[in-house]
């Protein structure tokens, strides 16, 4: 796991994410979910490349119970591009670096 990622909870959730200056994209998965592992690494790479454009936050659904049912996570992983407090982008299932960067991208 990278130092560049944060990983965020339900008590950290406002302070790590709603109140972050810059863009955050959060990375709602569970240690079961198999697309959420082979994205694991592409982000851990994007945290490293993007540096301070983006932060990136990890989100555990099955010890965080609140915030995913706030934002209606059905299924994971689900990427969420928020920018000042608010939801700007999301994204459903495994995707690849390139489609990752592009989400990034459009987002920023």
């Amino acid at each position: 796991m990278s130092d560049a990622i944060v990983h965020t909870s339900d008590a950290n959730f406002e302070q790590d994410v709603l109140s972050s200056e810059g863009p955050v994209l959060v990375d709602f998965w569970a240690a079961w979910c198999g697309p959420c592992k082979m994205i694991a690494p592409v982000l851990d790479e994007l945290a490293q490349e993007y540096g301070d454009k983006i932060k990136i936050c990890k989100m555990d659904v099955d010890a965080n119970k609140q915030t995913p049912a706030k934002f209606n996570i059905r299924g994971i992983p689900t990427l969420i591009i928020f920018k000042n407090g608010s939801a700007e982008g999301t994204k459903v299932g495994a995707l690849s670096k390139a489609q990752l960067k592009e989400f990034i991208e459009s987002n920023l």
